[in-house]
């Protein structure tokens, strides 16, 4: 018995003299480095998602852990790092600037300027990826986001706290939609963060002059993650542009974040994992292509009052091919949001901008994120939409129309031209509230399509004259009341004899 005891504390006394000759290192070598890869031998201890450190001030994030490496993307350029350079830990995750520093900036997806009006002053810094807030921190969408898009606020409203998806085929006016809702905001006491991933630089300069212009750069952040960029800084940008977001969400503002688009996101992603030598799944996509978009989108919510009430909306961009939206990447998306806004090349080319079609389009958090006045002028406008879309089929093959039929023509025709709108022109809620009431109570059905939108633009101008009351009465009581309708019926009329 002793014996089995001597040697059971002579096994228990080697073990433990090698546990103590294991040795971890800190620093690591990089075997092979291409295409923003890098494969580095050494680093036992590296953890998924780790900072590394390499000369000239380059830095990677760690993306696989094997067996006997690992596998990093570099956040800088390839061409400054050789076989052999030592790789050293950091103990830090990747994390960007976060603070009211960056509004009115542009940055790349490490949060450094590239605007050329010095570095950004930042007060804190944040990790680009955090958990989502918990169901019991969050409370259900009530506020609208107003956009100042007719379309949008009347039939698919979307809420502080909502997804909402943008798709549509390329040069459909999808960015156009979004930079108009941005404008929007001026006033509204909402922070903007536009994220472009994979757009020429030339396409951010115009849009960054733009909301200069209109003095939207005041509230707005710009994270460029431009197509010269290589695919790990078009991966990272999106989530360093939801952390730039949280730390205003979490001081109880309202923000509105634009990843424009996810589609090219998507893209960069199969690359880094092609190269990573991960297998690819369905339509050569990796399987956790979902996981990625969704624990983004997820960290878009409205928080409940007792963590600030703070939210961030989400304005997601998908792309499609030739109005595919079975297709893969926009199926994964459409099932992580809140409703999508589909616009299409139909619509579009036929002059109708923006071209959103109300049959496909959808918001899943509906008439709550709706004042009661919008909510009762555009309670049938989707149903009378779908009517005039069946009807005008129907008449391409008919030759002889009933007064009815007729009738429904009339007035789809009129609404669909009630609800076009110039770039760069968003709307008050009031003006929204004021154009759907007239356009519904058929004042406009006998003029002349082409002279609605300048028959309203009068309607507008007489009721801001002479009752101004109607304004104040929908902004105060965001109601539709029975004496606010007859003062906007004397002013049609007025206008409309005149």
């Amino acid at each position: 018995m002793q014996d089995i005891e001597a040697i059971s504390n002579l096994i228990k006394k080697e073990i433990r003299s090698y546990e103590d000759k294991i040795q971890t290192n800190d620093v690591g070598t990089v075997v092979s480095v291409g295409d923003g890869i890098a494969t580095i031998y050494g680093l036992d201890k590296a953890m998924y998602g780790e900072l590394l450190s390499f000369p000239h001030n380059v830095y990677g994030m760690v993306m696989n852990l094997n067996e006997d490496s690992v596998g990093c993307v570099l956040l800088g350029k390839d061409t400054e790092i050789f076989e052999g350079d030592p790789v050293h830990l950091t103990g830090k995750v990747v994390s960007v600037p976060v603070g009211d520093a960056l509004l009115g900036r542009v940055v790349n997806a490490l949060g450094e300027p590239i605007d050329g009006n010095g570095p950004v002053e930042a007060s804190s810094t944040a990790p680009i990826e955090s958990p989502a807030p918990s169901i019991m921190m969050r409370k259900s969408v009530c506020q609208p986001l107003e956009t100042g898009i007719k379309a949008i606020d009347s039939m698919i409203p979307i809420g502080k706290g909502q997804r909402e998806l943008i798709i549509g085929d390329r040069q459909t006016g999808k960015t156009a939609l979004v930079i108009d809702t941005i404008i929007n905001q001026k006033g509204k006491d909402v922070i903007c963060v536009y994220c472009a991933i994979g757009q020429k630089n030339s396409t951010i300069a115009q849009i960054v002059t733009k909301l200069k212009d209109y003095g939207a750069m005041d509230y707005t952040v710009i994270v460029n993650a431009s197509a010269s960029e290589t695919a790990p800084m078009l991966y990272v940008a999106p989530y360093a542009a939801t952390s730039m977001a949280e730390y205003w969400m979490k001081q109880g503002k309202d923000v509105l974040i634009v990843y424009d688009d996810l589609s090219k996101h998507a893209v960069s992603y199969r690359a880094l994992s092609l190269l990573l030598k991960r297998s690819p799944g369905r339509e050569a996509y990796p399987g956790d292509i979902f996981y990625l978009h969704s624990r983004l989108l997820e960290r878009a919510c409205k928080l409940s009052d007792e963590y600030g009430g703070g939210s961030i909306t989400a304005l997601p961009i998908v792309e499609t091919q030739a109005g595919d939206i079975s297709a893969y990447i926009p199926t994964n998306v459409i099932s992580i949001t809140d409703g999508q806004i589909f616009l299409t090349t139909d619509l579009f080319n036929a002059g109708q901008r923006p071209a959103v079609d109300s049959g496909l389009s959808v918001s899943r958090v509906g008439s709550s994120a709706q004042i009661k006045a919008m909510k009762k002028v555009a309670s049938s406008l989707k149903i009378e939409l779908a009517n005039y879309n069946e009807m005008l089929d129907f008449s391409r093959f008919g030759s002889d129309l009933d007064d009815t039929t007729k009738s429904i023509l009339r007035h789809g025709a009129v609404l669909m031209e009630v609800l076009k709108q110039k770039q760069y022109s968003p709307l008050s809620m009031e003006d929204e509230v004021i154009d759907i009431y007239v356009a519904q109570s058929k004042a406009l059905d006998e003029i002349n399509p082409n002279e609605i939108n300048a028959s309203l633009e009068r309607i507008r101008q007489n009721i801001a004259a002479n009752h101004k009351e109607v304004y104040t009465a929908i902004k105060e009581t965001k109601l539709l009341s029975d004496e606010t309708k007859s003062l906007i019926d004397t002013a049609v009329s007025e206008v409309l004899k005149g």
